[in-house]
């Protein structure tokens, strides 16, 4: 009978999870092949439709939306993070700077009906008890008057202290 050596790159001194055996190699990301469970445990996980829908949401950007994401990404905007389409408390927000708790939403003319406009103050009052601060901005200010809109976006930005 042949007896099992050990991965040359696995420390032996370390025991193996509860009924898995001494072969169950670590993945890259430091999680044991065959691990189960969220990869972010305190977060429960998204559900596909709304993870689908950011997607789409992505794809299908407005030339403002494209714009504004060509400056803010990569941490071009005083070194804060900021992501696209980003999911939060069932509502999916056009840029978000988790460090920051700051959203940045773009709006068009479906945004000046009555129905959409109390939507909009709803979705926002939520935000805010949740401790987001939401920024709102006409597409066509971000396409006509691009600096100030930065400049509104980097002053709260500093508010809160995320830049130095």
């Amino acid at each position: 009978m042949e007896t099992k050596k050990p991965h040359p790159g696995l420390s032996t001194t370390h025991p193996s999870p509860a009924g898995r055996g001494d072969d169950a190699l670590p993945s890259p990301s430091g999680r044991r092949v065959g691990d189960e469970g969220p990869s972010h445990p305190t977060k429960p996980a998204l559900p596909p439709e709304l993870l689908e829908r950011c997607r789409e949401l992505r794809q299908s950007a407005t030339t403002a939306e494209s714009l504004l994401w060509q400056i803010i990404r990569n941490r071009q905007l005083g070194g804060a993070k900021f992501r696209r389409q980003h999911p939060t408390a069932g509502y999916i927000l056009d840029f978000y700077c988790h460090e920051a708790q700051l959203a940045v939403e773009l709006d068009g003319r479906g945004h000046l009906e009555e129905k959409q406009m109390n939507y909009d103050m709803e979705r926002t009052m939520i935000l805010n008890a949740l401790g987001v601060r939401v920024l709102r901005f006409w597409n066509h200010e971000v396409l006509n008057n691009t600096t100030s809109v930065l400049e509104v976006i980097y002053a709260a930005l500093l508010e809160t202290q995320v830049l130095r």
